[in-house]
């Protein structure tokens, strides 16, 4: 089972179609006991990192949270999902998960704000069905960018004003700054590409017992 958290913001339904329609159950959920028991855990994020990180917090949720990506458990943080990952957040000067080293600013050099719309994500290394190299569309809708502290962590580069990391990695926290769920044949893809992630995240997890 995967866990989506429900923050009481979030493009929920959405991504829950996208998972089942990658063969997956999942459970909309701010149940902290669903979160410590799933499979793996999805962070849809919409809205601010102030009230987003408050919410968390109301629920009881940020150590369930840091427990689930300590143990190992697959980790996609989607759009605001993928920018509180991070440590210091620039928008209502407040702080993420710091799953990841790093921080999030606005973004620089655009003419408009917020960022909607199809952009090009070039990749910097690969990932089930995405090629190093290559480059798919996606749609985004944000304002404030991801600035990972290791290079290593940057999978994607998107370029809006700027280039900045797009779909960001490191063992088994995934981060996608554009929506996977509303990016047509290729988001589906990569929702893809995660779901096989955690299945075989879930196959080494049976195999150690």
């Amino acid at each position: 089972m995967i866990a989506i958290i429900d923050y009481e913001a979030g493009n929920l339904r959405s991504i829950a179609r996208a998972i089942e329609a990658a063969g997956e159950s999942s459970i909309i959920t701010a149940d902290p006991a669903d979160i410590l028991a799933a499979d793996a855990v999805c962070f849809p994020g919409d809205g601010a990192a102030g009230f987003a990180m408050r919410a968390l917090d109301r629920a009881g949720l940020i150590d369930p949270i840091h427990e689930v990506v300590r143990r190992g458990v697959p980790f996609l943080g989607v759009c605001l999902g993928m920018q509180l990952l991070f440590g210091y957040q620039e928008e209502n000067d407040t702080h993420g998960l710091g799953l990841l080293d790093g921080e999030v600013r606005l973004i620089r050099g655009a003419e408009k704000l917020p960022h909607i719309g199809w952009s090009e994500t070039v990749f910097q290394r690969g990932l089930p069905g995405f090629d190093a190299g290559t480059a798919d569309y996606f749609y985004f809708v944000h304002s404030y960018v991801a600035q990972p502290a290791n290079p290593e962590n940057v999978v994607g580069v998107t370029t809006y004003g700027e280039p900045f990391a797009s779909i960001v990695a490191r063992d088994n926290v995934w981060g996608t700054q554009f929506h996977p769920e509303k990016s047509g044949v290729r988001g589906l893809a990569l929702v893809n590409s995660w779901i096989e992630f955690v299945r075989a995240s879930r196959l080494t997890e049976v195999a150690a017992r």
